[in-house]
């Protein structure tokens, strides 16, 4: 099976970026399912239901997303009534939503997506491991499902890490998402576990983590808060990362990061 995983969707530039470039990458990889983490698409503060309805018409399988989930007004709503749109499997039991949904590939095969957030200069949501261990517990990787993939949301790197070598042998990709800045780790471990600390973001580079320059400087260099941040609104690139795995085991036989668009180097998965 083939995946690809896009990561966070910031803003105008991020979903123009990925609605010019998903034709190429649908055409030329040929993936089973695309998903991505829109947590930033709303101008950079949670994702609208109609936003969402976009990239689902684009071929989107599974949107998933992160700290910012409740910033749009109308997601509590929306996500009761839509299985692909997921939130954080850890937030507390009566949140709205769901934190991992099974869709299937034009081949009837199963894909489990979980979304999980990490707690270390996070929310202190539940325990991130313990919801994902239990998730686990009702799904059979290469049997039940062919491919299971979770995005962890989460700001430090070796909490990202952890949970990849925790799951390591009974998933088939764990990517990081929320810093905005692809890693240069993307490796396969010892279990057959696809891993990659971070997938980067879809939108502009030539910003701070996708947001306008002038107003994060500001706060950095003088300790006062101005304006609200907004995305920045030049030229995107999309990051995220490419999957393909043994259909009998459900286990990762490469990785391979995907960068397109107008400012980091490119790079086009070459299998």
């Amino acid at each position: 099976m083939k995946i690809v995983y896009l990561g966070d969707l910031v803003g105008r530039s991020g979903r123009k970026i990925v609605a010019e470039k998903l034709p190429e990458i649908q055409e030329k990889l040929k993936p089973d399912a695309i998903i991505v983490n829109g947590e930033n698409a709303a101008a950079g503060f949670g994702i609208t239901e109609k936003i969402a309805k976009e990239l689902f018409d684009l071929g989107i399988a599974v949107i998933s997303t992160g700290n910012h989930v409740w910033d749009q007004k109308d997601t509590k709503r929306y996500i009761n009534t839509e299985p692909r749109m997921i939130r954080p499997i850890n937030y507390p039991e009566g949140a709205p939503g769901k934190g991992s949904v099974i869709v299937e590939d034009n081949r009837g095969r199963g894909i489990l997506v979980i979304n999980v957030m990490g707690r270390i200069f996070m929310d202190p949501l539940d325990d991130p491991f313990k919801a994902v261990e239990i998730e686990l517990k009702k799904h059979q990787l290469g049997a039940t499902v062919k491919f299971i993939l979770v995005d962890i949301h989460a700001e430090a790197t070796s909490e990202k890490m952890a949970m990849g070598q925790f799951l390591d042998g009974q998933v088939s990709l764990v990517v990081g998402t929320h810093s905005h800045i692809p890693t240069a780790d993307a490796q396969i471990f010892d279990g057959g576990t696809a891993y990659q600390t971070d997938a980067g973001m879809c939108g502009d580079y030539n910003s701070v983590i996708g947001m306008d320059k002038v107003e994060p400087i500001n706060r950095f260099t003088k300790k006062i808060r101005g304006d609200r941040y907004s995305p920045a609104l030049g030229d995107g690139t999309l990051c995220g990362v490419f999957v393909q795995t043994d259909d009998s085991t459900g286990l990762a036989t490469h990785i391979e990061p995907i960068r397109l668009g107008a400012r980091l180097i490119e790079n086009f998965p070459s299998i």
